[in-house]
């Protein structure tokens, strides 16, 4: 058995499973009913994960994650500050307004 995918975000997880399922590639959910022990056992222990079942899936099941994998996001990818056009605050690059004056980048 090989782990696929690890998630703390449980509609994430779901939509990977629904992918899994609609092609037919066995799984198993680990600690699927464990959110419950959060607390007793540390969070790593108790997150959900999604293994194959049979190793040989897994091509196939890595081409099905990697678009949750990746999560295109430019803007979370940008590492630029930028200069409000509006009222010429200078901005972090994690930020889409501007904190100043509300402007949108």
């Amino acid at each position: 058995m090989k782990k696929l995918f690890t998630s703390q975000d449980a509609f994430e997880l779901q939509a990977v499973r629904s992918e899994l399922d609609a092609l037919s590639i066995p799984y198993m959910v680990k600690n699927e009913f464990a959110s419950g022990a959060i607390g007793e056992l540390p969070w790593q222990d108790s997150q959900q994960e999604v293994w194959l079942v049979d190793d040989s899936w897994y091509a196939r099941a890595s081409r099905v994650i990697e678009p949750f994998i990746q999560k295109p996001n430019d803007k979370a990818l940008s590492s630029e500050d930028w200069i409000c056009g509006e009222c010429s605050e200078q901005n972090g690059a994690a930020f889409d307004v501007c904190w100043q004056c509300g402007a949108e980048n």
